[in-house]
């Protein structure tokens, strides 16, 4: 059977793997406790016989002093998202596979979003404070631009449609065939925010990006337009948003900020336009418990020969 260690903070991964996981894991491989409270060095002596690592936030860095602790090690299982914090050239030099769970934070991501889409389009954060009946639009034939067709953006994408909105995607590496497999039309960035009722940030956080929804891109939304960012602050110039949101020409919802959290006493916690939330639009308890899940039932396929594949299905 083959040795599998549980390498992760011990606090942190409480909330991602619980008692049945350990049950299945038993099932798979001989289990090996090597959870660590204050760092990885208090359990590298229980690497030794290791042949795969599951781990979730807080995984330490493996780099090559690690990786000599851990001779037979052929894959690691991420109970998490994204793996730049410990992924390490030596990793690709040994040939080790690498699966994340960030299709499980995707979903509950998407939630979130498709959520807060739905009720912009219903006018739900001016109405919230009127005590007025009035006509709002709804979703029927709305226009929903979605910037990125990342797995967020596609979960998003997927959950939209049947809704009877109008689909409008930026994302220089889809093409029209792509797009048309989607349900969505491929448009450019500038002609998406103009056309936009709702625009949702979904892009990758990468330095050629920061500041791509500067004050020319938010300066050409509709009136009564809302903007979401569920992805990151750096990707927003956050002066030119709050200025555009000062004039009351908009309405932002805000699961992110560039610092973040933002400022002690910014427009952000204060503007009656905007909706702000903590970072929490993927973190909740089932998210964390269909990561730890994905990561185990990946796990199992590969000692099963059936690859690592991401299976992006509803997690039960």
């Amino acid at each position: 059977m083959p040795v599998i260690a549980l390498l992760a903070p011990k606090q942190r991964s409480e909330t991602v793997f619980v008692q049945r996981h350990f049950d299945r894991l038993r099932t798979i491989g001989m289990l090996v406790d090597a959870r660590f409270a204050d760092g990885a060095n208090e359990v590298l002596d229980r690497l030794s016989d290791v042949e795969c690592v599951l781990s979730t936030w807080g995984m330490p860095k493996l780099d090559e002093s690690l990786l000599a602790r851990m001779p037979r090690l052929r894959a690691v299982f991420y109970g998490a998202g994204s793996v730049k914090g410990f992924v390490t050239p030596a990793m690709w030099a040994r040939g080790i596979v690498v699966s994340s769970s960030a299709m499980a934070n995707a979903v509950a991501v998407a939630e979130y979003t498709v959520a807060v889409i739905m009720l912009s389009n219903k006018r739900f954060w001016a109405m919230m404070r009127s005590s007025r009946h009035v006509a709002v639009p709804g979703n029927y034939r709305r226009t929903v631009g979605i910037i990125g067709a990342s797995l967020v953006g596609r979960e998003v994408i997927r959950r939209l449609k049947g809704n009877n909105l109008d689909l409008l995607l930026y994302d220089p590496f889809v093409d029209s065939a792509e797009a048309v497999r989607l349900g969505v039309k491929k448009s450019e960035l500038p002609e998406l925010m103009s056309e936009s009722d709702v625009v949702s940030l979904h892009a990758p956080n990468l330095p050629g990006l920061r500041h791509m929804i500067n004050a020319g891109m938010l300066a050409r939304m509709r009136d009564g337009a809302t903007f979401i960012n569920t992805a990151r602050g750096a990707m927003v110039d956050e002066k030119a948003l709050i200025a555009e949101l000062e004039t009351g020409r908009l309405f932002a919802v805000l699961d992110v900020s560039d610092p973040e959290p933002p400022v002690a006493g910014s427009p952000l916690f204060s503007l009656p336009n905007v909706i702000f939330t903590p970072h929490i639009a993927g973190d909740n308890t089932a998210m964390f418990l269909r990561c730890g899940r994905e990561a185990i039932l990946t796990l199992k396929d590969y000692f099963e020969g059936k690859g690592t594949r991401n299976r992006q299905y509803a997690f039960p």
